[in-house]
């Protein structure tokens, strides 16, 4: 049976757990090769196994894309191994609870490298591979505090969130003459490691009471990238694709 993404080639990156590790497994699933980027080599590792599993190529890509080198490295890694890239999925990122008065300016500075710095770099070398051949696929995450601010605290995030939505903007307009669509998805209150550990189990308690949907899955994320990675997203760009189950409605 045809798959959506059969053959295709997908970087993803901060994929060694979370939402990352849910898109990266949603793609393979879907039929795509998967360069898999993380920090930590033990879970980018994990993913790739479990990426293969899937029945196609999952390829560990340990590299911090915040920097220009780490960057480089990953997107060399999809060219070289899969032969080019198709699909790119920008979803490396950290959360730091500190209140606004206490965010000393390399925290700032920590947090808009790894939020958006990152896409911004790899979004460039990504549109460079994708350009030949007048095809591709970008897709950010971004979240729902792009649109509503932070709930408590998390400035620094909540302005690399937003930064992130006019870069996919613009991005949209540079890479359509080349055939490539780039577009966002926004994630609410979702239940993964990095939410547990910022928000504290009280907040997130208190969050699940206030969405009409509940608190979301790393499932729902990845099935709204997987849309916007595929062909049935051909139409489809500039955009911001909600996954907030009502918490911010627009």
């Amino acid at each position: 049976m045809t798959r959506p993404l059969d053959g295709q080639r997908a970087l993803v990156t901060g994929a060694g757990q979370g939402i990352g590790r849910g898109i990266a497994l949603a793609l393979a699933e879907a039929g795509a090769h998967v360069v898999v980027n993380d920090l930590r080599p033990g879970d980018a590792h994990r993913t790739a196994a479990d990426v293969a599993a899937a029945g196609v190529t999952g390829i560990a890509a340990v590299a911090d894309v915040s920097t220009e080198d780490g960057a480089r490295h990953v997107l060399d890694t999809a060219s070289t191994a899969l032969g080019g890239l198709d699909v790119l999925v920008n979803n490396a990122g950290i959360a730091r609870p500190e209140p606004f008065h206490e965010i000393t300016l390399q925290s700032w500075h920590e947090v808009l490298d790894n939020n958006l710095t990152s896409a911004f770099l790899c979004a460039r070398g990504a549109i460079d591979l994708m350009r030949p051949a007048g095809y591709g696929r970008i897709v950010q995450v971004s979240s729902v505090v792009a649109h509503q601010g932070a709930l408590y605290g998390h400035a620094h995030y909540a302005a690399s969130k937003s930064a992130l939505l006019g870069l996919t903007r613009t991005l949209a307009r540079t890479a359509a003459p080349y055939g490539i669509t780039v577009n966002a998805v926004a994630p609410g209150v979702i239940a993964t490691e990095l939410s547990a550990s910022t928000l504290g189990s009280d907040t997130v308690e208190e969050l699940r009471r206030q969405i009409p949907l509940g608190i979301g899955t790393v499932d729902d994320v990845a099935a709204a990238a997987l849309f916007l990675a595929g062909p049935q997203a051909r139409y489809v760009t500039g955009t911001t694709l909600d996954v907030n189950g009502g918490l911010y409605m627009r």
